[in-house]
């Protein structure tokens, strides 16, 4: 039977004391892992080896290699979003495997401050509407009211549909502007 090398990546701290305990038994660290793999396997234990969770999943990165055109795409695209790079592949990444649209902070706020004025002007419509209930003779919203209310609907209409056509332009595939 072969030999075959087997590796693994530990913090510094973990590697410093692995190699004081190999010269403690007069060991390299090579020959106490191979001791150590041996006994686990003699014994039977592996079965009853603990999945390694990792502490911070933040740390786990992933090394991706990407043609130039490919890299020139995504910082164009991250640009766009006014992202890092890294940032919007995880974006994109974390949206695929969990099924969800990946809607970064800037355009949230936008979306959030459209929100907040169409409730604005709801409970403007709702004040007036009560009131015109209440006494049939209250005076109702002159014409520059109604156009201030057009005007701000149509103001909104326009921000939300721009923003929704920038969002549908930056996931195409290739270079903005061309189009998918």
């Amino acid at each position: 039977m072969g030999s075959a090398h087997l590796s693994t990546w530990i913090d510094a701290e973990t590697k410093r004391r692995f190699a004081s305990a190999a010269a403690r038994q007069g060991l390299s660290e090579s020959a106490l892992l191979k001791r150590l793999v041996d006994q686990m396997l003699a014994t039977g234990s592996e079965e009853s080896v603990a999945p390694v969770v990792q502490a911070d999943p933040r740390d786990a990165r992933v090394t991706v290699r990407l043609v130039p055109e490919d890299r020139a795409l995504l910082r164009e695209r991250a640009a766009a979003r006014t992202m890092p790079a890294a940032t919007y592949v995880s974006v994109l990444v974390r949206s695929h495997l969990r099924q969800v649209a990946p809607l970064p902070e800037q355009e949230l706020s936008a979306l959030r401050s459209a929100v907040n004025e169409l409730a604005a002007l709801g409970r403007n419509l709702n004040t007036m509407t009560r009131l015109l209930q209440q006494d049939s003779r209250a005076v109702v919203p002159g014409r520059n009211e109604v156009l201030a209310m057009v005007k701000i609907c149509e103001a909104l209409w326009d921000r939300v549909r721009g923003l929704i056509k920038t969002n549908l332009v930056s996931w195409e595939v290739g270079r903005a502007g061309q189009g998918r």
